[in-house]
């Protein structure tokens, strides 16, 4: 996998200041996308052990609430079988720490009923993440008044609970915010 960005003080995907991980390659292509470099898999720098070292020294101050995955698209196949290593590393050092991704995939059409039953590291790659923001950004939808989306289509999904429950939670913005 290859990488365009790690933002070290990111305040614009997910509550609070976190890290974010903008990783290269996506299929979905959508029209407006705000980073369409990233849909090429070869796009920027490689993803080694050494940039999650980098990734999880950034994330030791306190005031550091998270890490967040963007892109391109964390759950193409070849995203997700190199982003396990750095979300199980990330709750192991830090397990107060929330991990967000952003896909363009629906939840409970693409991500549960196809890739969690076709590709064997989706179900523990979920384990780890506690937000996903799903759906494809719609231009058309596009409202600049949402919070940490795009369009009116994308949901912001609450995974453990989701799963938990057998149906979607959404994630509640807070009233301080």
């Amino acid at each position: 996998m290859n990488y365009a960005d790690i933002k070290q003080y990111d305040v614009a995907n997910g509550p609070g200041i976190r890290i974010s991980l903008f990783v290269s390659g996506c299929t979905h292509h959508c029209k407006g996308c705000f980073n369409q470099e990233t849909w090429d898999f070869n796009y920027g720098k490689p993803f080694t052990f050494d940039t999650i070292d980098v990734i999880i020294q950034f994330m030791k101050p306190d005031f550091i609430k998270g890490l967040t995955l963007l892109g391109g698209d964390p759950f193409e196949k070849t995203n997700q079988e190199a982003l396990l290593p750095l979300v199980r590393k990330v709750k192991e050092v830090y397990p107060d720490k929330t991990i967000w991704c952003f896909t363009g995939y629906d939840f409970e059409k693409d991500v549960l009923a196809k890739m969690g039953k076709e590709w064997p590291n989706m179900k523990e790659l979920l384990s780890y993440i506690d937000v996903i923001v799903d759906g494809e950004f719609v231009e058309e939808l596009k409202d600049l008044n949402l919070v940490f989306k795009g369009s009116s289509n994308q949901r912001t999904v609450m995974v453990k609970e989701s799963l938990e429950a057998g149906s979607i939670v959404l994630w509640q913005e807070p009233e301080h915010y």
